[in-house]
């Protein structure tokens, strides 16, 4: 699943991004380039809870 992170502009996003994910799915794949404000997750958690747990964290997604 693709998310696009409008507010990911950095390093330090990517990390609180990446953090945010694996606390609801530790095993999942991230892959997210702040040039673009794209992340990648591949999960078994469904892309409903990865968008709020962005949310919490102050990195409200929308589909890429």
């Amino acid at each position: 699943m693709q998310f696009h992170i409008e507010n990911m502009t950095c390093g330090g996003c990517v990390r609180s991004v990446t953090k945010a994910i694996h606390s609801v799915d530790p095993d999942a794949k991230v892959t997210a380039d702040p040039e673009t404000r794209k992340v990648e997750v591949q999960s078994s958690v469904t892309p409903a809870r990865i968008e709020d747990v962005l949310k919490e964290v102050g990195y409200p997604p929308r589909a890429a």
